[in-house]
């Protein structure tokens, strides 16, 4: 039970501020469907994170961390850009807009966790604890009390400040934090 208190607590202390709550804010602002990103957010972290316990050192080992850390900029700098391509009206609650929310959402956190701390976390807690499974739920659990509100809060915050302005807030940060890991 230590395990799953532990990495709970160490993943939500450590996600606070971190760039994939800017992202869930991000996805929050741009699609309508916050259960799909709610789910994206689970599945990818779910997975990442029992990967990182699970091979975490070993991909370190075939991956130079110089190489990884510029795949993150480069991905951070292209949604950054991409936040500047107006938005299609996606008020319509359809299936394909569910969906492009939910793989969107997977993606995109999949990318962003690479390297991350809450990765690092993950693999640390993992091997401290020898148990795959607490920890996963306990990191797991801990990304989604960080982020979860965030996605509710994105759209009274983008009510607050407009989509523009959002926007360009949010590509400033993302490119900025992109050339800041390069």
């Amino acid at each position: 039970m230590e395990s799953l208190l532990t990495s709970t607590l160490t993943v939500a202390l450590a996600e606070i501020g971190d760039k994939t709550q800017l992202l869930a804010l991000f996805l929050a602002t741009r699609f309508s469907s916050k259960r799909q990103i709610v789910l994206g957010i689970l599945v990818a972290t779910l997975l990442n994170h029992a990967v990182s316990v699970w091979f975490g050192i070993t991909l370190s080992e075939w991956i130079p961390a110089d190489q990884i850390n510029h795949i993150i900029a480069i991905s951070f700098i292209a949604v950054g850009l991409w936040l500047l391509i107006p938005d299609k009206d996606d008020n319509d609650e359809n299936t394909k807009t569910k969906r492009n929310a939910f793989i969107t959402t997977f993606l995109l956190f999949s990318i962003a966790e690479i390297g991350d701390k809450t990765q690092v976390a993950s693999m640390i807690l993992g091997a401290h604890y020898q148990s795959v499974l607490l920890v996963t739920i306990g990191t797991t659990i801990g990304m989604m009390a960080a982020n979860v509100p965030v996605v509710f809060a994105g759209q009274h915050i983008m009510k607050k400040l407009g989509s523009l302005k959002v926007n360009r807030i949010a590509c400033i940060l993302f490119v900025g934090i992109g050339l800041f890991i390069w």
